[in-house]
This record gives structure tokens, sequence and C-alpha cells, in this order.
């Protein structure tokens, strides 16, 4: 993904929402087939970190992206942003 590509999620990353939390659980086999699920449904999601969490924000979302198969977008502060294009049917387009 080049940085004209990241760039462009990133600016319609910045209406969305957070839609999981990641806590002091960490991350199981629930949380990546949700976050897998949401990915397919979506394309883009956004995962708050919470501050009673074990891990740091980037190396656990570099974890997520590996165990999701979708690129890690930025994290800043305790968000990560995911995005993982659509086989079929995308609604974004990557300039």
């Amino acid at each position: 993904m080049t940085s004209k590509q990241r760039a462009y999620i990133r600016g319609l990353a910045n209406t969305i929402d957070a839609i999981f939390q990641v806590g002091k659980n960490g991350v199981s086999d629930n949380l990546v087939t949700q976050l897998s699920d949401a990915l397919e449904a979506r394309e883009i999601i956004k995962i708050n970190v919470l501050e009673n969490s074990d891990f740091d924000v980037k190396e656990l979302g570099i974890l997520l992206a590996d165990k999701t198969n979708s690129e890690l977008i930025q994290t800043v502060g305790n968000k990560i942003t995911l995005f993982r294009q659509k086989k079929k049917n995308s609604k974004i387009v990557l300039p």
C-alpha cells in the first residue's frame, strides 16, 4: 500500500467511531473472528485499546493486522485503524 493510499484511508477513517475494545483479556480467537467479520462488512474499522491492557498499542496493531490479514493504517493515542478491501463489491476505491 502506498503512502497516498494510506493517507486516503486515514481521511475516511476520521469520521468513524471505534467499534471494538481490547482490554486486559488481550487478543482471543473470538476477537480475531469478530474483527475479521467486521472488516469484511465495513472494510475500515477502529479499535480502542483500554488503559488496563498489557499491550503496546503499536505492537497490538501489528499483531491484529497480521491475524486478520489486513493493513495497519495508523495508531493514534489508544486507537488502532485497520483496513482490508473486500474481494467483491468493494465500496472503497483506492487512488
